[in-house]
């Protein structure tokens, strides 16, 4: 009798941990998409910041000339 209640008590234990890790998972990956879009507007900003610089630098260039 013993060698059928483990693997059921083993099942009840188990059964709503992995509920809760696979939903965490689930909100970790969407969590991780979401770094990555904002990841990607910085870097965006970013360039558009250089590009304005440089210009900048290069009309000052331009006018000590």
């Amino acid at each position: 009798m013993e060698a059928i209640l483990v693997p059921i008590v083993v099942a009840v234990i188990t059964g709503p941990v992995v509920v809760v890790l696979n939903r965490l998972r689930s909100e970790n990956t969407s969590q991780h998409a979401e770094s990555r879009d904002l990841l990607q507007q910085v870097a965006d900003k970013v360039d558009s910041v250089g590009t304005k610089l440089d210009e900048h630098i290069g009309w000052h260039k331009g006018k000590d000339a």
